[in-house]
């Protein structure tokens, strides 16, 4: 009976007012949806857009490259300085030509005024390793073969000058003549001089060291100009006299703090570079020929 019941309910609406039922109830709702969206885009729209946002990305890529790259250049320029720089430069380094001027003027006197051989001076500094880690380092031998300048031996003074840039680092024989039974790899010889041109001696900036002897009773007091900084000191020095020269030779300790220099510090001190600087010159001077010294 209840089953019956329902069947005439189930049919009581027909099918043709049911369509209209719902076309009456969705064509406003879909007319009010469509005011709301705005006019619908043409369907080629959505494809372009898409297509133009990534063809301006790599426009911006290149930039951050671009930026990149000039790092680069810094780390070639100073690799090439050394070899074209050194023979032009001093000429126009901040060089006391009053005082090689005063061996012009002493030679074409008469006196006794002899040019440094820089093919048989060397000057060569020790520089140690500190820290707890010191162990995991590498002690270091610094050496200049390229010194010019003027000795005048019976007024007991000398002049002379080595650029920075023109020095070697950790040559294996003087390594061994200092002591040091190891010999660092070559990245490791690359580092140590990239950084002492750079971080600590900041050689573009102070490209000299100019060194000024005068004879004083027993010994020889040696003023030394680094990194901007002038300091004195008195040296026992061995002279030896030939007929055509004289050679100087002698040791001396440096401090870098003395100069203005801060040693060089990784991980927090754990590994360090001394302060102290172990110096030893062997500077060789022979008598001019006849166009050397401006006579």
């Amino acid at each position: 009976m209840e089953a019956a019941a329902r069947r005439p309910l189930a049919k009581a609406i027909p099918t043709a007012e049911v369509s209209q039922i719902k076309t009456k109830t969705l064509l406003p709702l879909l007319a009010v949806l469509a005011a709301c969206a705005g006019p619908a885009p043409p369907p080629s729209t959505p494809p372009s857009a898409p297509q133009s946002t990534p063809q301006s990305v790599p426009l911006s890529i290149p930039s951050p490259v671009q930026r990149s790259a000039p790092p680069a250049v810094p780390r070639s320029a100073p690799q090439a300085a050394p070899r074209s720089a050194p023979r032009s430069a001093p000429a126009a380094a901040p060089v006391p030509a009053q005082q090689y001027g005063w061996y012009q003027q002493a030679h074409g006197a008469g006196k006794k005024v002899y040019a440094i051989d820089p093919a048989q001076s060397l000057i060569t500094v020790t520089v140690r390793r500190g820290g707890v880690l010191a162990r995991l380092g590498h002690d270091h031998v610094v050496a200049s073969r390229a010194i010019s300048g003027f000795v005048a031996p019976d007024d007991g003074r000398a002049d002379f000058q080595f650029r920075l840039d023109q020095m070697t680092v950790d040559e294996p024989a003087l390594r061994r003549k200092a002591g040091l039974d190891t010999q660092p790899p070559a990245e490791a010889v690359e580092g140590t001089r990239r950084n002492m041109l750079g971080r600590v001696l900041e050689a573009e900036r102070f490209p000299l060291v100019l060194l000024r002897a005068r004879r004083v009773a027993g010994a020889m007091r040696l003023t030394v100009t680094l990194h901007g900084v002038s300091r004195d000191y008195v040296v026992p020095t061995r002279l030896e006299r030939s007929a055509g020269g004289v050679t100087a030779s002698g040791a001396l300790t440096l401090l870098q703090t003395d100069f203005g220099i801060v040693p060089m510090s990784i991980m927090g001190g754990a590994m360090q570079v001394r302060d102290p600087l172990e110096l030893t010159f062997r500077v060789v001077a022979r008598a001019p020929g006849p166009r050397a010294g401006g006579g």
